[in-house]
């Protein structure tokens, strides 16, 4: 397992949750592991990921806690000022220095517990400690669009297994069509939202990632 991929040209390894959550468990009695599942919006990240808590639990109990990357998203606050609003999600509208500050924190495992923020779509707002990581979990599952991105301040983040969930471009699209349908928007907020912002995004991640230790196709 590598830090932050395998590099450019290489071949990432095809694994299922199940294999994936084996190999980690294995290693769940050395130091704490940072697992970082990547992929484009629509992709299933926070699904897989938690599936793959899941996995680990019942190999391990109270071995996996999840991060995720959307709990550093700058809000609208910030974002509104500095005329990113329409483009909440992209590379440039989160706090990856606050990201990667949570990462070097559990990373360092001096703590009984730290909290952690979580998004909630629904209001599109990060809580600040909405969910707490105990000192008992050894492998951190941390999920993001662009924990794989190939430009600074991205490519610094470190990680001890990288995995990349890569749907087919036009099943992506029907995911985002079906999430943003959910949350009722109209259809020309719905064009705006996925042409604008979401698809231009999918195929950053997917033309612009380092290649990672493992594929996850959903």
């Amino acid at each position: 397992m590598n830090d932050t991929g395998n590099g450019r040209g290489s071949m990432a390894h095809p694994i299922t949750i199940d294999e994936l959550a084996e190999r980690l468990v294995a290693g769940a009695d050395r130091a704490r592991q940072i697992v970082a599942l990547a992929g484009p919006p629509g992709a299933g990240k926070t699904t897989t990921a938690a599936r793959l808590e899941e996995r680990i639990d019942a190999l391990a109990p109270g071995v996996a806690a999840t991060l995720a990357m959307d709990g550093y998203h700058y809000d609208d606050r910030v974002l509104v000022p500095r005329g990113l609003r329409p483009r909440k999600g992209a590379p440039e509208t989160f706090d990856v220095a606050g990201f990667a500050h949570m990462l070097r924190r559990l990373r360092a495992d001096d703590e009984d517990e730290v909290a952690i923020p979580v998004f909630d779509r629904d209001i599109e707002i990060a809580r600040a400690g909405a969910r707490i990581i105990p000192r008992t979990a050894r492998i951190i599952i941390t999920e993001g669009n662009y924990l794989l991105l190939d430009r600074e301040p991205w490519r610094s983040l470190s990680f001890d297994a990288t995995a990349m969930i890569a749907p087919d471009r036009e099943v992506l699209r029907q995911r985002l069509v079906d999430r943003w349908t959910h949350y009722k928007l109209t259809p020309e907020e719905m064009v705006a939202k996925i042409d604008g912002n979401d698809m231009p995004n999918v195929d950053l991640v997917l033309s612009q990632s380092r290649p990672a230790d493992y594929t996850i196709r959903t």
